[in-house]
């Protein structure tokens, strides 16, 4: 059975939204304009897929701690996920050695289904 990382959930919300587009500059208004995100035909606002990419990313860092370094993160976008509604990180090790962690990365909307899937490389284990 392979090891499991532990669980990590966001609660994202407009507001963080709209924080997120400020520091990326990523202000593409579906990402935080309800009338503007269904105008595109989308049921209304959704994530950042570069948000949910940045919580792929501390999910692995949070595994693996300071010493270890996140060497590679790959991501695909699967499906949508909008704000009020539990974002969860989740992943397990592939393979493990040398130092070395291979990893199977996703992340679930709150009914399981896989919207982000990914791989990353860990250096630098104890």
């Amino acid at each position: 059975m392979s090891e499991e990382l532990p669980e990590l959930v966001k609660h994202p919300t407009t507001r963080q939204l709209v924080q997120y587009a400020g520091a990326s500059g990523d202000f593409y208004e579906i990402h935080y304009d309800q009338e503007f995100a269904r105008g595109t035909g989308l049921p209304g606002v959704i994530l950042h897929g570069l948000l949910k990419t940045a919580w792929l990313a501390q999910l692995v860092t949070d595994w693996c701690g300071p010493e270890a370094r996140l060497k590679t993160l790959d991501v695909t976008y699967r499906g949508l996920d909008f704000p009020g509604r539990p974002y969860r990180c989740r992943g397990s090790v592939k393979s493990r050695g040398n130092g070395t962690a291979e990893l199977e990365i996703w992340g679930e909307d709150p009914d399981g289904s896989r919207t982000t899937i990914g791989t990353a490389m860990v250096e630098g284990l104890r």
